[in-house]
């Protein structure tokens, strides 16, 4: 099976659910894919084209914002209605309505299967972001919330209900699609896994950072966006100081929001935990994990609504296939693997709750050891990227076998 896949994401991606899924686990499978994609030309202009898996039909987007959304649509067009459609099994766009709505169509006209996926309902969060900025923000308000309305009636009413099959991030996600009419059975799961052929004990040896001796390591692993609200993690270590002087968080990874950056190392000082907390900033994966392996426990923060609730968060399966205990809070994917798993602490996201956890959690290393067990045990099997692969693979062989009936 060869699809032909229109990804949002730039070239070269770095998430996941693409480089490994699509890029090594499912052409093991006989399912392999060309993407259609654009890339930064000013910081990417020397990387490598190659895409194993196919081809990476790729385009150098304009320094201008705004030709920025034509240019990438005239190149999706552009690829629609000339590419040879006799090597492809289906059509396939993750996360991009517009195009989607013209790949419908295409795909009707050829007789080929037409997928969508979606990872995140960005209509919503579109329309979200322009509410939150107000009327005053000129067009950073009317183009948002004008591109989100139309991206949520043309993907609800045209889009996934002419889909024969919709790829959701979450259960929680087909829950709330369901809500607009998508039946259950045309949607399928798929959530963020770990590649266990990198991320193994083996091979990600702790890092020998001498800031970390003699230290009660806690680390988090992910973005610092104002949305995640890791400041909570600062007020929990203001509770935790006291008992535990010798605490320290490790932060690995950033935010593109200066003001925010500011404002978090603002507030680390006025809490006075600053010299509580390691920020490393982004790092290569392999580093962050090393981080990961010298830590006693893994956060996973994710603050709960409507839009992030279908979210699928990468970190809690991370640290479990690290040998990490996790303590996280209540967001329904996390929950599920936690409860389902005996490998942490599922909690509300509060200060206090996550102060209690970790102070708990540190006095116990009988039951650090054991959920480092079953975390393990439970990523290998259902939250690697090759058992992930193999049910996904069922899918597709099930869309595409109904189709030939």
């Amino acid at each position: 099976m060869h699809i032909l896949f229109f990804t949002a994401e730039q070239w070269p991606t770095f998430r996941a659910d693409i480089t490994a899924l699509f890029g090594r686990y499912l052409p093991r499978l006989n399912i392999t894919c060309d993407l259609v994609t654009e890339r930064d030309s000013i910081n990417t202009s020397n990387l490598d084209d190659t895409w194993p898996p196919g081809k990476a039909l790729v385009f150098n987007i304009p320094k201008n914002r705004a030709a920025q959304y034509f240019a990438k649509f005239w190149h999706q067009c552009r690829v629609l209605f000339t590419i040879d459609y006799s090597q492809y099994q289906a059509i396939q766009v993750r996360d991009m309505t517009a195009i989607a709505l013209v790949a419908l169509i295409v795909a009707k006209i050829k007789g080929l299967p037409f997928l969508y996926w979606l990872s995140y309902p960005q209509s919503e969060g579109q329309v979200h972001r322009a509410k939150a900025r107000g009327p005053t923000a000129g067009m950073r308000y009317w183009f948002p919330l004008l591109q989100g309305s139309i991206g949520q009636w043309l993907l609800y009413k045209v889009i996934l209900p002419n889909s024969q099959h919709v790829f959701v991030q979450s259960e929680q996600m087909r829950i709330a699609l369901a809500a607009h009419g998508i039946p259950l059975n045309k949607m399928t799961p798929v959530p963020m896994g770990v590649d266990l052929e990198f991320a193994q004990l083996e091979k990600v040896l702790p890092t020998e950072d001498a800031r970390l001796l003699g230290k009660r390591v806690l680390i988090y692993l992910g973005t610092q966006d104002r949305v995640r609200k890791i400041e909570v993690l600062f007020e929990m270590l203001a509770l935790i100081k006291h008992e535990i002087p010798n605490i320290l968080l490790v932060l690995v990874g950033d935010t593109e929001d200066a003001q925010h950056r500011h404002w978090l190392k603002e507030e680390a000082l006025r809490l006075q935990v600053n010299t509580h907390i390691l920020w490393l900033g982004w790092v290569p994966m392999l580093e962050g994990w090393r981080y990961v392996r010298a830590a006693e426990i893994g956060l996973s923060p994710f603050p709960r609504s409507y839009l992030l609730d279908m979210a699928s968060p990468t970190k809690a399966a991370e640290y479990m296939a690290l040998g990490l205990p996790v303590i996280a809070n209540d967001n329904p994917d996390q929950m599920d693997v936690i409860n389902n798993s005996d490998a942490g602490l599922c909690i509300q996201l509060c200060a206090n709750g996550f102060a209690r956890a970790v102070i708990d959690l540190l006095n116990n290393r009988d039951l650090q050891q054991k959920m480092s067990e079953k975390g393990q045990a439970y990523v290998t099997n259902f939250r690697s990227y090759s058992v992930i692969s193999k049910a996904l693979a069922i899918a597709y062989y099930s869309i595409t076998l109904t189709e030939h009936n």
